[in-house]
């Protein structure tokens, strides 16, 4: 086996090790990032429909005049903030809010398939935050929840028994729905769910641009010092070689 060749097999191994490991690791760390814009996106969005509730407790609420025999979703900030999202959404369809209860009010809001079971995630462990992903129509989505807690004693004037709620709210949504919570009962979760098709495209994208520019840098390197091993080590080596064969048989 000739010297150039074992330098050559030495140096594709040394190149597929590289070419393998820096792989590796771009794919999980452009995958990884892809994964955390995803994620800041479904807080922005949680974060907004938060912002929604709030402000329908301190501007709205109080300036909608409230009839004995008519109930007003709008004074609601699950209403509020759900609404606002589905305008969002006639925009951007794969995108999702939902504030999933089990036993909600609004019938919309009744948690399902997926949704109850984060929302029994809940109210099995005491946890701020839950995220993943779930396969949709559109493809890969990434999902982030929060619970909802009845922590002030005031929501359950409306959601004690039918007969403490007011009267239009009961007309509206009937007697079945939205009764029995208690005080610190998880009875929901906020649900975000955002697509993660575009990031991820994006994520390959880069990781094939990446793969591609190392592998024509290790082609140039390889060429480079094949080069520099011919004009270096082998054709003075040869010359060395001719010369020395000369010599012994008496040339000069």
């Amino acid at each position: 086996m000739g010297l150039r060749l074992k330098f050559n097999l030495a140096l594709l191994f040394v190149f597929a090790l590289g070419f393998a490991g820096s792989g590796y690791l771009s794919y999980n760390l452009l995958h990884k990032n892809a994964r955390e814009e995803v994620l800041r996106n479904a807080g922005v969005m949680m974060e907004a429909a938060l912002s929604m509730r709030q402000y329908t407790v301190s501007q709205v609420r109080d300036k909608l005049v409230q009839k004995e025999d008519e109930f007003l979703p709008q004074t609601v900030p699950a209403f509020a903030a759900t609404e606002m999202m589905n305008q969002l959404r006639k925009k951007y369809p794969d995108y999702v809010y939902k504030e999933a209860a089990l036993n909600p009010t609004n019938p919309r809001d009744r948690a399902e398939g997926w949704e109850a079971d984060v929302v029994n995630q809940f109210r099995k462990e005491t946890r701020a935050e839950i995220s993943g992903t779930r396969v949709t129509d559109s493809g890969l989505s990434l999902y982030l929840a929060r619970p909802f807690q009845i922590k002030d004693q005031a929501c359950l004037s409306c959601h004690t028994t039918p007969e403490m709620a007011p009267a239009a709210m009961v007309t509206r949504y009937g007697r079945d729905n939205g009764f029995g919570w208690q005080l610190n009962e998880v009875i929901g979760a906020q649900l975000v769910s955002v697509p993660m098709s575009l990031p991820v495209k994006n994520a390959n994208r880069a990781f094939q641009t990446f793969m591609a520019s190392l592998g024509g840098v290790f082609l140039a390197l390889f060429i480079i010092l094949n080069l520099m091993l011919y004009v270096l080590i082998v054709r003075p080596v040869r010359r060395v070689s001719a010369a020395a064969d000369r010599l012994s048989i008496g040339r000069t």
